[in-house]
């Protein structure tokens, strides 16, 4: 291949658009490299077929492409780090405080575990049933129907009177229907003291007794 070839050839890669240097960034390449790329194209030409002024703009145009490229995905970086600094911080204001969460499982605690429902409308066909982690129905049983929220605090036995140890997490499963069977059942909470927060997942999560629950379900805050 000439050495004019090979920049012309060269040429024509470094004038794709901004996805292509969004690809050459995730490749590992610099803007550095970018330049020094350009700079030994220029010292290397063939002087009797040097590149062509507008090639040479277009690569100039590629490298303005990828150093803003390279300039956005660190700020994007920076600002998803201060994002998540700042939802830790605001979440440990929640340490040591009753809060109510929407969600559907809780872990059993002194004996107990404190859930809650909200109804679009009054019924008197609710029916609940509270599940282990595999799945197992160990207590099931009728709720109230009242209009809004409803709260339901499970003494941590099975139907059959056996006392569960702490520690374990159940699921609380509510049914309401009006008379033609239609759902009335909005979401489902549970009540707890928030003990931690949990920083390994991309958001972090309020511990609430021991259940990781995100700071944007959080609905109440009782004490």
């Amino acid at each position: 291949m000439t050495v004019s070839s090979a920049t012309s050839a060269a040429a024509s890669a470094a004038s794709s658009s901004s996805s292509s240097s969004s690809t050459s960034a995730s490749m590992g390449m610099s803007s550095t490299d970018f330049l020094n790329l350009l700079v030994s194209e220029l010292q290397n030409q063939d002087p009797l077929n040097a590149t062509s002024t507008t090639d040479f703009i277009n690569q100039l145009t590629s490298y303005a492409n990828f150093t803003e490229q390279q300039s956005t995905n660190a700020s994007m970086t920076s600002l998803a780090s201060s994002f998540s600094s700042l939802v830790t911080l605001n979440s440990v204001n929640y340490i040591g405080h009753t809060v109510e969460a929407k969600t559907n499982t809780a872990e059993l605690t002194n004996g107990s575990a404190t859930f809650g429902y909200s109804l679009t409308s009054a019924t008197s066909n609710v029916a609940i049933a509270i599940q282990d982690s595999a799945g197992n129905t160990v207590w099931s049983g009728k709720g109230t129907g009242t209009a809004g929220s409803n709260t339901f605090t499970w003494n941590g036995q099975t139907t059959n009177g056996t006392q569960l140890s702490n520690g374990g997490k159940y699921t609380i499963q509510v049914t309401a229907t009006d008379s033609a069977g239609n759902s009335l059942l909005s979401y489902t909470t549970m009540t707890g003291t928030v003990t931690g927060i949990d920083a390994s997942g991309s958001t972090p999560s309020l511990l609430v007794n021991g259940v990781p629950v995100s700071a944007a379900n959080i609905i109440g805050v009782t004490s």
